[in-house]
């Protein structure tokens, strides 16, 4: 516990994604590389002339806006995949319980696919990495992430096992509210997450207060408020928002107690513990459906009255939403990750729209409105105040008129380079 203490960041729970707990491999190395390479070009551009700085600094500036472009593109890529694995999964959950109406069954059935987590990324280490690994091997290194011991029965049952238990209750009160209110609200409800991911790492963690963060907070208990309003507090509508703010509030607290117990996780090590919930799932977990099926709790006719094309695409978007979620930070901004659940929203509202008989009220809008609007502010940098603030200084240096002739023209120069330097840091 000792040795991963310095792992946990206490302001990166509210920062990261939602259910997102890795971190990009080998960064501290490339930001320490970074350094040294800004440090070297400052010497050169001392020692050399001023013809071969400026293109120094504008080879950089083109390098550096290449990357920012291919990753606002990966992004953009990530965030359609996002958002149409997410609504695909609420749409799809909606329509298998006309057929297969067993929630935990069918949770238990999609926790089960984490399994693929860690031979998927062992295939990409296969073919990404050139010093190849046996799977033995890299399991043991995976496993120091648990501690010098690796994953024994006390840290399965003390760190894994609550983690496995918290991942099945979100999904499964997901999937029970999704049998009660439409999928537009569930999915607009579920976003309240972020809100309280905030508020436990504010508790927890002792994160940092910002004022805009509560303010996001308090509009996302508003609208789960105002939802609730929209139907007129009738008994079936009321219970499915109550499971789905019971399922925010789960993911919230997985994510926190994560934060809290293990820290960030590399690739591999988030590969390695998701599998290990699958697999956990699978061995523990399976007789409970079974008990669901004798007493007909969830009761199935036959096997042959299983719709396994609905349970494996709801399995399937699940799992892909999740590897996204997970993953996606290799190759583009958490910020742009977190846009595609927000996007679900307005997805599912359409074909609500044209598939079932909903009533988008005034009242639904307003509340669906604010709950993603306090999910966007959540989003904000915690120096976001002062970026505004930079940015209108600088606009206002800009428009000011130039006074003087080539001294005063000199001297802009300067503070236009000086400007340019700035910018260039606050983009990274």
């Amino acid at each position: 516990m000792k040795k991963h203490s310095a792992r946990v960041a206490p302001l990166s729970a509210c920062n990261s994604p939602v259910l997102t707990l890795t971190k990009v491999e080998g960064e501290d190395r490339t930001r320490e590389n970074a350094v040294g390479t800004t440090e070297s070009q400052s010497a050169g551009g001392a020692a050399g002339t001023e013809v071969g700085s400026s293109r120094r600094r504008l080879h950089c500036c083109i390098r550096v806006t290449t990357v920012q472009v291919r990753k606002a593109l990966w992004g953009v890529a990530m965030v359609m995949c996002m958002c149409s694995s997410w609504a695909g999964f609420t749409q799809l959950a909606k329509l298998t319980f006309k057929k297969f109406d067993a929630p935990f069954t069918l949770t238990w059935f999609a926790t089960t696919w984490n399994c693929l987590f860690f031979p998927l990324y062992y295939i990409g280490h296969l073919c990404k990495n050139p010093e190849r690994q046996t799977p033995r091997q890299r399991f043991r290194e995976c496993c120091r992430f648990f501690g010098d011991d690796g994953l024994t029965p006390r840290v399965f049952f003390t760190k894994v096992a609550p983690f496995g238990l918290l991942w099945v209750l979100t999904n499964y009160l997901y999937l029970q509210a999704l049998r009660k209110i439409n999928t537009t609200d569930a999915s607009a409800l579920f976003c309240c997450n972020k809100a309280f991911v905030f508020l436990l790492s504010w508790i927890v963690l002792r994160d940092r207060f910002m004022g805009v963060r509560i303010v996001a907070a308090i509009l996302a208990i508003a609208g789960i408020v105002m939802m609730t309003y929209a139907d007129g507090f009738h008994s079936h509508s009321v219970i499915g928002i109550t499971f789905v703010v019971a399922s925010a509030s789960m993911s919230a607290l997985y994510k926190v107690l994560f934060k809290m117990v293990l820290g960030s996780a590399k690739f591999g090590e988030a590969a390695l513990f998701l599998s290990i919930v699958g697999s956990a799932n699978f061995v523990f977990i399976s007789f409970v459906p079974v008990i669901l099926y004798f007493t007909h709790v969830e009761y199935i006719g036959s096997p042959a009255d299983i719709p396994w094309a609905y349970l494996c695409g709801v399995a399937g978007l699940l799992f892909a939403f999740n590897v996204l979620v997970n993953f996606g930070i290799a190759i583009t901004y958490p910020t742009l990750i977190s846009l595609g659940i927000v996007l679900s929203v307005p997805v599912n509202a359409m074909v609500d729209l044209y598939t079932c008989d909903i009533n988008f009220n005034t009242v639904r809008l307003i509340a669906v409105f604010i709950i993603c609007l306090g999910f966007l502010m959540l989003l904000l940098p915690e120096d976001w105040d002062q970026c505004i603030i930079q940015l209108s200084t600088k606009l206002r240096k800009r428009n000011e008129p130039a006074e003087g002739g080539g001294e005063a023209g000199a001297t802009t120069g300067l503070n236009w380079r000086g400007r340019t330097r700035t910018s260039m840091t606050f983009a990274h």
